[in-house]
């Protein structure tokens, strides 16, 4: 006999008092399975099998989620034990997962070599396409060409402009717009320098160049 338990979303202690109730259901030898969605729970039911006198095996199924077989001898009847203290609390929430910090350093008003023409719009297609994403950048960093699409004319102002109101950080080389003149035309964001630029980077988890 074989009893499928669902658990996945489930807080502790639930998917163990799942399992035990499913454990005493079998009333002789079969198989319990259940399905989580943390190693904390897989861990739980490994020692709720051990206290039950069951032999057990897990295995990670998708991305997120997990099957725990646990199989129940003749001695079956062990599943009327109670389950141990330890496991009956409330699970310690597990960390959540620091965001990972993402720098783009723009070098140039245009992306990747060849054409200047195409260039230009494979760097407006990829800035627009930032704003499309899941995880934002922390800081985009434009210095050097790169200060030529925070400035006025760009055809990126508006792009940059979304991504700066949805907490992106916008940065440019006051150096650099010094150096092109620009300095009175700079339309989203704040003037940087090159302590700060080397801070950024230094600093980041992953640094895109387009």
């Amino acid at each position: 006999m074989v009893i499928k338990v669902d658990a996945l979303g489930d807080a502790c202690p639930i998917p163990v008092i799942k399992t035990k109730n499913a454990l005493q259901e079998l009333k002789g030898p079969g198989t319990v399975e259940t399905l989580v969605d943390n190693e904390t729970a897989v861990k739980n039911l490994t020692k709720l099998a051990g206290s039950q006198g069951c032999s057990v095996r897990s295995e990670k199924i998708a991305p997120g989620q997990f099957r725990v077989v646990i199989e129940a001898g003749e001695n079956a009847q062990s599943s009327e034990k109670e389950i141990p203290e330890e496991l009956m609390k409330e699970c310690p929430a597990e960390p959540p997962k620091r965001k990972k910090k993402i720098v783009v350093a723009v070098t140039s008003a245009g992306m990747g070599s060849g054409s200047d023409e195409l260039a230009a719009v494979l760097m407006k297609g990829f800035l627009f396409a930032l704003t499309q994403q899941e995880q934002l950048p922390d800081t985009i960093l434009f210095y050097n060409g790169g200060a030529r699409l925070t400035t006025g004319g760009s055809a990126s102002l508006e792009d940059l402009k979304n991504l700066e109101a949805q907490g992106v950080e916008i940065l440019t080389c006051g150096t650099c717009l010094n150096f092109y003149k620009l300095s009175d035309q700079l339309r989203v964001g704040g003037v940087t320098n090159m302590y700060e630029i080397t801070e950024r980077l230094t600093g980041a988890d992953l640094v895109i160049r387009p």
